[in-house]
């Protein structure tokens, strides 16, 4: 989430881990969970990393969120799990620039989460869920801007029944799509899932939603291994006419293998990361479907590590590309990561009139 603040640029990055061997003595929301975010601050100016800390602690599978118009990140826990009497599933949110609340906004829905995007003009939160089937979920809140307060979830529906999504190819249309209420968003283990809820009054099934982006009012979705190759899709949804279709499906690996993370650039492309198999790519999409490679990931690391880094030897080019995002006021620069073994590249070019 690369927003600025001055000449700082601040940045919170998920950590998806997904065991219980942790020990946290500070403020947790579940003790010996060991996943969290972490806040990173650099300087646009200088080109320079400043500094990081743990902003938020005690959750699992932090694994992706989103930036809300307020100045915060919605980090969303990518699981069901329940370790002991503690349930996860849940989205918490971090300011930019403080520590993170560890309580959990129920109301939003406990589901294996992926990412969110914030449409500023209603305050509504637009939600993904990585599983199969999935749902594209929306959360009004209550009060906007502050979804402590609660509000409704509901589930996208298209048409009268329950319509697959799932091998739909570039171009499809769902003219007027409806949203269906979910009346238990935090349902227990033995409990019927939202995902289902959704579907049994008519919800829309997709396959592995992952990354959301809210951009010059439309919201643009990732299904990571929809479409007729099962590679994935990029879904287009304007909520002032509740019309979508989709944008781009891949026809094949090796045009986009598995896209996941997403966001816009400041020219108006889309960027998608790939997290498929064999050497992973960073794409660029135009808002007309074209779609073509921009960065390829050969990270190597030699048997001697890196210097000063306890980055384990290895050949990481087969691990995902996430997390991307541009830093918000200067535009100037575009940071992401490898997920494996945890490397946030800063980028700067000249974006604006890039092929992004």
């Amino acid at each position: 989430n690369g927003v600025a603040l001055g000449n700082r640029v601040a940045l919170v990055r998920n950590h998806e881990q997904g065991s219980f061997n942790g020990a946290f003595t500070d403020v947790a929301y579940n003790p010996l969970a060991n996943g969290g975010t972490t806040n990173l601050e650099f300087d646009v100016r200088r080109g320079e990393f400043l500094s990081s800390y743990a902003s938020l602690s005690g959750t699992i599978r932090n694994c992706a969120g989103g930036p809300t118009p307020w100045g915060s990140w919605l980090t969303c826990e990518e699981t069901t799990t329940v370790n002991g009497d503690v349930r996860h599933g849940y989205i918490f949110e971090v300011p930019n620039d403080g520590m993170g609340s560890p309580v959990p906004y129920k109301d939003m829905g406990r589901f294996s989460h992926e990412a969110v995007a914030v449409d500023p003009a209603t305050g509504y939160v637009y939600e993904t869920e990585d599983a199969n089937p999935s749902g594209l979920y929306r959360f009004r809140p209550n009060k906007p801007g502050d979804l402590g307060k609660g509000g409704v979830l509901e589930m996208l529906a298209i048409g009268e029944a329950s319509y697959d999504t799932r091998r739909d190819a570039t171009g499809v249309q769902y003219p007027q799509v409806k949203w269906v209420r979910i009346d238990q968003p935090d349902p227990g283990p033995g409990e019927t899932s939202t995902v289902q809820q959704g579907i049994a009054k008519g919800g829309a099934v997709f396959s592995r939603l992952e990354g959301a982006w809210y951009d010059k009012g439309k919201i643009f979705i990732v299904s990571t291994s929809g479409g007729p190759a099962g590679q994935g899709q990029v879904f287009e949804y304007d909520p002032s006419t509740e019309d979508m279709k989709v944008l781009f499906a891949s026809p094949a690996s090796q045009v986009l293998n598995n896209p996941d993370n997403i966001c816009v650039s400041p020219r108006g492309g889309i960027v998608l990361c790939e997290d498929g198999s064999g050497l992973q790519y960073v794409h660029g999409l135009t808002r007309d479907g074209e779609i073509f490679p921009f960065a390829a990931n050969n990270v190597v690391i030699p048997s001697g590590g890196v210097p000063g880094k306890s980055v384990a030897p290895g050949d990481y080019t087969s691990r995902e590309w996430c997390g991307a995002t541009f830093d918000t006021k200067h535009g100037d620069w575009l940071f992401v990561n490898i997920q494996t073994p945890g490397i946030t590249f800063a980028i700067t070019g000249p974006w604006k009139q890039g092929s992004l």
